[in-house]
């Protein structure tokens, strides 16, 4: 042991290596997540409303674990093999308050044992984590842009199917994001075969109720691609008083009305059929499904360097001209970026149960993470980090090595003196304690 504990580099022999530092981890960060975890009562929420239907008396109890898939998530660490290789880790273990992790098997036990009642806990847990963020900072307006998207699938999962937009095998997810603040408001995971539009109302409607019983004075907006062009929920927006700017699938119906644009674009570019042109119109039009006519406003473009038109339509029930609609809505790319994020930062696409109902739960707890980083970053991180994703993050603030010395009173973690990142760190600490204490 001797020899081992004072290795020698045959590069610089005056150099030498061994492992009786003491109890180190590369994540003292997380005692950061920690503290605003606590600050906004997730834990506590959790331990009030999260239960498996498990009748076994076990001593890695189901919000124990819930909070240990969590911090992993936080830090980086995603599969559920990465529990045996944290089991003593001096930061986790001190985060749960525990001696050693739960293990693999066991944290593959307890994501089987979810189901469409722990589902609904979930919802209850956003929902009430929602309200206490709001009342730290409420917003003026809330922009519910919706979409979907692809999680891929391996082998013969349940409910798997190949989508022919995506031109691959996997599940095919609704996800609803607050365009300005960047939360994932909701999530719900579907079958792969699914139409994008398809229980979009259904999917919608308690978000709706949500922020018009409990938030009566925020503004409500909506944006959407040409895949929720459905008079259902054109009609349940305008009931709730939210306004919208959902795309429209060109035809030739919608690029007859718009021939007077054409014809404008033409006399613009009859001396110039180079140069990028545009215009802008309005008119009113109604679908054979609609049962009403309903506002659209068309963008007519030619590209630079070429000589056909491009036709954008857009329907919507907001009074802003038809360039600030067109505008509005094409900021909707900002979503992309959001559910990148999801499941490059936070593995929200992996689905790795055979079961449909346990991906649903694995993505759920993927949102809650998703959200909890999001508030981390938006309420308290320093004003010069708040733009950066959780890679950026996890790199600068989360992953610094720390020295865990215990005394007859305390343990005391020694960050890393070197930490180039020591002041954002402490300014965080401090936003985290200026956060008043929530009912």
């Amino acid at each position: 042991m001797d020899i081992l504990n004072n290795t020698s580099l045959e590069s610089n022999k005056k150099i030498k290596l061994n492992f009786s530092g003491g109890d180190l981890s590369s994540d003292a960060g997380l005692l950061l997540l920690k503290e605003f975890i606590c600050k906004v009562d997730l834990d506590k929420l959790i331990k009030q409303h999260f239960k498996t239907n498990d009748k076994k008396s076990r001593f890695h109890k189901d919000g124990e674990n819930l909070l240990q898939k969590m911090y992993q998530q936080l830090a980086g660490y995603f599969t559920d093999d990465d529990s045996d290789e944290l089991t003593c880790d001096p930061i986790f273990t001190n985060l749960l308050d525990k001696e050693y992790l739960a293990s693999q098997p066991t944290m593959s036990r307890f994501f089987n044992r979810m189901d469409d009642i722990t589902l609904m806990q979930f919802d209850w847990i956003l929902y009430l984590l929602r309200k206490k963020i709001y009342s730290i900072r409420k917003p003026e307006m809330v922009l519910f842009d919706i979409d979907s998207t692809l999680f891929d699938t391996f082998g013969k999962q349940e409910g798997e199917g190949f989508n022919y937009h995506y031109s691959n095998h996997g599940y095919h997810p609704l996800l609803c994001y607050d365009g300005l603040t960047g939360d994932l408001l909701k999530a719900m995971l579907r079958p792969g075969t699914i139409y994008t539009s398809t229980d979009c109302c259904s999917f919608l409607k308690p978000l709706l109720m949500e922020y018009l019983e409990d938030y009566s004075d925020v503004a409500l907006y909506l944006r959407g691609d040409s895949g929720f062009a459905d008079p259902d929920l054109f009609e349940l927006l305008e009931t709730n008083g939210t306004s919208y700017a959902i795309r429209l699938k060109v035809n030739a119906t919608l690029t007859a009305l718009s021939e007077s644009l054409e014809k404008e674009l033409h006399e613009m570019t009859s001396e110039n059929k180079v140069d990028y042109a545009v215009v802008y119109g309005e008119f009113r039009y109604a679908a054979s499904s609609w049962g009403q006519t309903r506002r659209v406003v068309v963008k007519v473009k030619k590209p630079a360097g070429q000589l056909v038109f491009m036709h954008t339509f857009i329907v919507t029930n907001m009074d802003l001209s038809p360039l600030e609609i067109i505008r509005f809505y094409c900021n909707r790319g900002k979503m992309e970026n959001f559910i990148k994020e999801s499941k490059g930062g936070f593995d929200m696409d992996t689905m790795s149960s055979r079961s449909m109902v346990v991906n649903s739960n694995r993505m759920q707890i993927s949102v809650l993470v998703y959200n909890i980083f999001n508030w981390f970053r938006r309420l308290v991180l320093p004003q010069s980090m708040r733009k950066f994703q959780i890679d950026t993050v996890r790199l600068k603030l989360l992953k610094i090595a720390a020295k865990m010395v215990y005394s007859a009173r305390y343990k005391t973690f020694k960050l890393c003196s070197s930490c180039p990142y020591k002041e954002e760190f402490m300014e965080t600490l401090n936003n985290i304690r200026l956060i008043p204490k929530l009912e």
